[in-house]
């Protein structure tokens, strides 16, 4: 029987800890938090949007970018589905992204603690990992209070995004003193901070609109939606969606822009034409007056600026255009991208430097956009790496 110590118990953590033992490991999950889960509950606003019925190679994001669909497709999203479903948790469909059925995450966290007690796993809180060595055939794992002896290390403490507590980057820390490769971490599926001096007279506002990311002049990435206007710059899930590229790109020194469509259901000769139909029907308006009740009142002056042009006003609507500083920092961040090199790592999610040392979970350089995408990675990736490190191969018997 394989001794498995798992170094953090949030969703990947857990999820390893119930997959090893299952395939009758002995498991110790060391939570630096007062209780495990903490993450998960703060996940889809409090919702937890568990997984999404759209699996495809696209929807996971590495520097390595085949390595997490050979992961995803050993736990997939049926094999999410089945698992949660095992548990208790009778999934809600919207469009795609899958939600427990009572709306809550605490319940997600709940039933995974459940499993994991059933299970004999010890969970350990308030439990800082120092250090990670081997000495005579077996890991020591060295906290600020005690050492913990194993023969299998799971390392899935996540990453520094987010607010919830206990967020930190102590994952890197000990995947660089076992020689891994981290590939720096930035925040991601973040707010974006714009160049311009007019964001106060537009914050708040919500429109519906395409937002397309152009790194050093070439269209990267487009994304419908809502979009938040801050006072900072722009919000929302579309800009979300772009922000892991936008982050990266003027971090490295790139020119990035984001272009806005803030009419997208009507094509830039359409949306004149009707301009033209509201002038021919209401004479008196001025273009500002034109734009009332097509978009927000606080957009127009911004939209308009001191022309009575309806073409400016046209081309503004078709294509807004601001220029990207940075993202937000990783407090706001929902994930990181970034992490261990996964061309480090096997398909078990084994280290290829240190046999014995898996990881799981954002500690990776994989992320995912919104919909659940982050969730199913830590689900498959900690399912793998518990059931190998327990000794199993394959599919949980």
């Amino acid at each position: 029987m394989n001794r498995v110590v798992i170094i953090g118990g949030g969703a990947s953590g857990l999820m390893a800890a119930i997959q090893a033992a299952r395939a009758q490991a002995e498991v110790t999950v060391l939570e630096q938090n007062k209780k495990p889960g903490k993450k998960i509950l703060a996940t889809g606003n409090g919702r937890c949007n568990l997984t999404n019925i759209r699996q495809e190679p696209s929807c996971y994001r590495s520097q390595d970018p085949r390595f997490p669909w050979k992961i995803i497709r050993q736990f997939p999203f049926a094999d999410t589905i089945r698992f949660f479903s095992e548990l208790g948790i009778y999934t809600r469909n919207r469009n795609g992204w899958m939600y427990p059925y009572s709306d809550q995450a605490a319940s997600v966290a709940r039933v995974l603690e459940m499993e994991a007690a059933y299970r004999k796993v010890k969970i350990k809180t308030n439990q800082q990992v120092q250090h990670i060595r081997k000495e005579k055939g077996e890991f020591l794992v060295k906290t600020d209070s005690w050492e913990y002896r194993c023969d299998r290390v799971i390392i899935a403490c996540g990453g520094c995004a987010s607010q919830v507590e206990g967020s930190s980057d102590s994952g890197y820390r000990l995947a660089k003193e076992l020689g891994h490769t981290v590939i720096p971490p930035m925040p991601a599926l973040v707010p974006l901070k714009c160049s311009g001096n007019y964001f106060a007279r537009w914050a708040g506002v919500r429109m519906e609109g395409v937002v397309s990311l152009e790194i050093e002049g070439h269209i990267f990435l487009r994304e419908r939606g809502e979009v938040l206007f801050t006072d900072y710059g722009i919000s929302g899930i579309p800009v979300f969606q772009i922000s892991r590229y936008a982050v990266r790109a003027c971090r490295e020194g790139n020119r990035v822009r984001c272009h806005l469509d803030l009419m997208p259901d009507l094509s830039a000769k359409e949306l004149a034409a009707l301009l033209d139909a509201r002038r021919v029907s209401c004479p008196y308006k001025h273009v500002k007056e034109l734009l009332v009740g097509l978009v927000p009142e606080k957009m127009i002056p911004i939209l308009t600026g001191d022309s009575d042009d309806p073409e400016q006003a046209v081309r503004n609507m078709k294509d807004w255009t601001v220029t990207v500083k940075d993202g937000h920092s990783f407090r706001q961040a929902q994930v990181c991208s970034g992490g261990v090199s996964t061309r480090e790592l096997t398909e078990e999610m084994e280290s290829r430097l240190t046999a014995g040392v898996y990881f799981a979970g954002e500690v990776a350089d994989v992320d995912g956009p919104c919909g659940g995408y982050n969730l199913q990675w830590a689900w498959s990736s900690g399912a793998v790496a518990g059931r190998a490190a327990a000794g199993q191969k394959g599919e949980e018997e």
